[in-house]
């Protein structure tokens, strides 16, 4: 059935806001990784809230799972994950999407089409990045040069869900990329799609059990906890969001993190 405007009229309207009338801006080599870095940053916001808030509350203090970080660590984080798009993520975006199409369709997907297309992306990203991730702990040199740099966050908090090597973290891009390319995406669910990535990932590393976290809404996602044992143990929990992964591979494993002082990089 072919698709039209009237199919799916308030995401038509939002693709031509996007578009703003010109393919320009969207196109530019620069506007992917600009976006994706200041993304990251906002949607860590809400959690170095938190981490000043957890001073003054018992209940915030109550959700935590591990340690927050010092103000330090905070910015040594920024400064690194900052260096790293302008050094790696943002050459290589601009490689690629000098490769793409410069053509953009004129109609927005139907609702159906972009659930389908971004639930999909998001359950072969997940799939790939297991896979990845395993033979990353599973080859010793490969965890020593390129997946060692993202551990030393034994207690891990938003803004580390990205520090990470160079070749770590272009890989990571190009799993993402590769996953909403094998599903076939329109450019509109690529883009929801790798919002809710960096979202996911953020509410990962976050430090916090929330009670409306994804994971809490769906029990098929392994959240914060689940994330933290795999920082504390190193020899589980694999699957970057959901649990299936691990469960069917019997790396799975579930113990509640505990948050004690000592909990420290």
């Amino acid at each position: 059935m072919s698709v039209t405007a009237a199919d799916a009229p308030l995401l038509q309207g939002l693709w031509e806001l996007l578009r703003g009338g010109t393919d320009e801006r969207l196109l530019s080599p620069y506007f992917t990784a600009g976006c994706a870095f200041l993304t990251h940053v906002l949607l860590c916001v809400p959690f170095i809230a938190l981490d000043a808030l957890a001073c003054l509350s018992r209940r915030v203090r109550s959700w935590r799972i591990s340690a927050p970080p010092s103000l330090r660590r905070w910015c040594d984080c920024f400064c690194r994950v900052l260096f790293m798009y302008a050094a790696a993520v943002l050459p290589v975006t601009a490689l690629l999407q000098n490769l793409r199409s410069p053509a953009l369709p004129d109609l927005a997907p139907t609702c159906w089409r972009l659930f389908v297309e971004v639930f999909a992306s998001l359950l072969v990203f997940d799939l790939l990045f297991f896979l990845w991730h395993i033979f990353m702990h599973k080859v010793p040199w490969l965890y020593r040069n390129i997946h060692q740099l993202h551990h030393l966050h034994h207690t891990p908090f938003a803004l580390a869900a990205q520090d990470a090597s160079m070749v770590e973290l272009l890989s990571l891009l190009l799993l993402a990329l590769s996953s909403a390319w094998l599903v076939g995406c329109h450019p509109l669910s690529e883009t929801l799609f790798h919002l809710l990535n960096s979202w996911m990932a953020v509410e990962d590393h976050c430090g916090y059990d929330l009670p409306w976290a994804l994971h809490r809404l769906l029990p098929c996602l392994g959240g914060a906890p689940h994330h933290q044992n795999h920082h504390s143990l190193k020899t589980g929990n694999f699957a970057p969001y959901f649990t299936h992964w691990d469960h069917l591979c019997g790396t799975h494993i579930y113990q509640r993190p505990q948050y004690t002082s000592k909990n420290l990089r």
